[in-house]
């Protein structure tokens, strides 16, 4: 069966480069203005669930909004996963360190101190070991989100029976920040 309709670009391109450099400007921007160093991405803008905001016989308004792109959101979500193994097989090559947890947008490292600059492989020279994570506060960077010790991932799996995941728990744990949770 042929296509009935199609909708295509008439020219070639990175198509959401203008979109993610708005994005990230804005990002760096407002949180620079709070004094907050770090910024989170922009995936999610382009899908709203329901939240039982909406009857079901309802129309769903979000469904009318020109961001309204989960095609788009899931392409992205799927680059950044591939560009995310990738990196995990670099610095497991680099610096022979492997993930104790992952979560989608989470890992969880073995560290033998509570900063991220302990975890990251860097060259001799000082910089990143190319292919690796890098750290910083544009998107496609990592961040620090936190810190905990193997005593505190003991208790955590003794008390939930070991049904979850360590990287949200140490993600969302208030003592676990920037040098926290030591």
């Amino acid at each position: 069966m042929a296509p009935i309709e199609a909708h295509v670009r008439l020219h070639s391109g990175r198509y959401l480069d203008p979109w993610y450099n708005r994005l990230r400007d804005a990002y760096v921007q407002t949180m620079a203005d709070l004094g907050v160093t770090t910024a989170r991405g922009g995936i999610g803008k382009l899908r709203q669930r329901n939240r039982s905001q909406v009857a079901y016989y309802e129309p769903w308004s979000a469904l009318k909004r020109e961001t309204w792109r989960p095609d788009i959101r899931a392409a992205a979500l799927a680059n950044v996963r591939v560009s995310m193994h990738r990196k995990l097989t670099k610095t497991a090559a680099a610096a022979d360190l492997y993930p104790v947890a992952i979560g989608t947008d989470a890992i969880a490292y073995p560290s033998s101190g509570p900063s991220l600059l302990d975890v990251l492989p860097y060259t001799d020279e000082g910089k990143p070991a190319p292919g690796t994570f890098r750290l910083g506060i544009s998107p496609g960077m990592v961040k620090h989100q936190g810190t905990q010790t193997v005593l505190w991932a003991e208790q955590q799996f003794e008390e939930a029976g070991g049904v979850f995941n360590l990287t949200n728990l140490i993600k969302n744990d208030p003592t676990a920040g920037e040098g926290g949770g030591e």
